[in-house]
């Protein structure tokens, strides 16, 4: 099976409803292919949230020509490179893909869109979070959008242990107190100045004690979270890092993709790896 192939095959096993409940736009969508040829014959799939120099460098070792990754290659929203020529470090990855004769595609929308399962789309990257975690019992929210649970009752100090044992982190970022309860816990995706007043209200609402974030700015939900928790109304945010949070789902993409492509080669996920180091 040639790459191209593949990718459209991916393509037709999702929902391919856009975040605007619309069909994806192809011309629109993120979902590109961001490097090299895609009419190769397909030796090997690599799966990762993000294709790092060392990640490549797996791939290559493998034998693998093809990387699904679920975010940019190339450092900017659109993986624009027309301002990158001169660019050393850009010369640099880009002579390791050369190399390898790699072809990366993001597979964000496409896969956010939903994989069919349990009788209905769900959203492939929550999805493998839930499935790695091990919390498809606690769900509380429509499987479409596998985001919302009601745990059995912890604390954040040990949910926070947890998550960093689990997937190998250097550290977890917790905002609130470490002694706060856990019970119902959210993952919004983003706090980042989007949709903080939502985050915010549905937190008080729905009685959520803590969130677990992808990206976290230090005003709105941060402050307001800091001032539940002074006010004896503790509330937490675990803020554990954007690929960190969902690369669980493309190691998850592992679990249906031999039975999508149907094609005897080898996939594996490799790791980009927790890209924060943390002093104390």
């Amino acid at each position: 099976m040639k790459i191209s192939e593949a990718i459209q095959t991916m393509k037709n096993y999702c929902k391919g409803i856009g975040f605007d409940g619309n069909p994806i736009n192809e011309e629109k969508t993120r979902d590109k292919i961001l490097y090299g040829n895609p009419d190769q014959e397909i030796t090997g799939i690599v799966t990762t949230c993000y294709a790092s120099v060392d990640v490549v460098k797996r791939a290559i070792e493998l034998g693998a020509n093809f990387i699904i990754v679920h975010e940019a290659l190339f450092w900017n929203h659109g993986d624009h490179t027309d301002w990158l020529a001169d660019n050393k470090t850009f010369q640099a990855k880009k002579q390791l893909l050369d190399e390898g004769n790699i072809c990366v595609w993001r597979n964000h929308d496409y896969i956010h869109s939903g994989i069919p399962m349990e009788g209905t789309y769900t959203d492939g990257i929550f999805y493998g979070v839930m499935k790695e975690l091990g919390w498809d019992s606690y769900l509380t929210c429509p499987i479409e959008k596998p985001m919302l649970f009601e745990l059995p009752e912890t604390t954040v100090r040990d949910l926070g242990n947890m998550l960093k044992d689990k997937w190998n982190l250097n550290g977890v970022k917790i905002i609130g107190s470490l002694d706060s309860p856990v019970k119902k816990v959210w993952i919004p995706g983003h706090i980042d100045g989007r949709i903080d007043n939502q985050i915010l209200s549905t937190m008080e609402t729905e009685n959520i004690d803590t969130l677990i974030v992808l990206e976290c700015t230090d005003y709105t939900v941060a402050e307001y979270v800091r001032d539940s928790t002074m006010a004896g109304l503790p509330k937490t945010i675990i803020a554990l890092g954007h690929f960190n949070t969902e690369e669980p789902g493309m190691k998850y993409m592992l679990n249906y993709l031999p039975d999508v492509l149907k094609i005897d080669v080898p996939m594996t996920f490799v790791p980009c790896a927790d890209m924060f180091t943390f002093i104390k």
